[in-house]
């Protein structure tokens, strides 16, 4: 499928049709971090669920200026009408109040631009439906992680919130973080560190577990 973005890649400043109004993507996200996650399209029960949750957690991610952005390939009108449908499964007042904006992509320029296309999945017309991406893009515009999920599998947002605090903490400390890490819990020290070094950039202490090799390379320290 042509198009798509690899790790690093500058953000396109593509322009578009929201709920909000007309945009510009790189003027969107401004100085934040950024999420944009893609939906095949409107009124389908996964998406719905998706929606909900990350309407849940809206707040959480704004307070760690991060800015969220969906898209769907069905029209503003459409997505306003959505909305009702995921805030009454949140159990909130059916109505178009959305806390982040939603793009209309109703030919599938950005879909294709991006490389959001799962050609295994066809719609009713024969085309290849919009995959589940996320794409996390940091206060540089370029990408920073991203997560492809088929449109049968739906996606955890308590994940992509651990790895934006993760991306966070690594973009400010040198440090990295190890495998199923949780907020608040002990990261590894990069061991390029001096010793030395260390000591003084993680007042917290480090800590190295000792290995039948005897190289010092598994270093911690309290979250920074």
């Amino acid at each position: 499928m042509p198009g798509g973005l690899l790790l690093r890649d500058m953000a396109p400043n593509f322009e578009a049709n929201t709920t909000i109004g007309h945009i510009r993507f790189h003027n969107f996200l401004g100085d934040s971090w950024g999420i944009l996650f893609s939906h095949p399209r409107d009124f389908t029960q996964m998406c719905t669920t998706e929606l909900g949750r990350a309407a849940k957690l809206a707040p959480v991610f704004a307070k760690r200026n991060v800015k969220m952005i969906a898209l769907s390939i069905d029209s503003v009108k459409d997505h306003l009408a959505w909305s009702k449908d995921f805030n009454t499964y949140n159990g909130d007042e059916p109505t178009e109040k959305l806390l982040f904006p939603i793009i209309e992509d109703k030919n599938w320029d950005l879909a294709i631009q991006l490389g959001m296309l799962d050609p295994a999945e066809k719609d009713e017309k024969g085309m290849p439906v919009t995959a589940g991406v996320v794409f996390i893009f940091g206060p540089d515009k370029k990408l920073k992680l991203s997560i492809l999920y088929p449109t049968t599998t739906g996606r955890n947002f308590d994940e992509i919130l651990r790895v934006v605090i993760s991306l966070q903490l690594t973009a400010e400390k040198r440090v990295s973080i190890p495998f199923d890490w949780k907020d608040a819990d002990s990261v590894m020290v990069l061991p390029t560190i001096p010793e030395e070094e260390a000591k003084t950039l993680f007042p917290k202490g480090v800590f190295t577990k000792e290995l039948p090799s005897a190289k010092k390379y598994l270093c911690y320290t309290p979250q920074p």
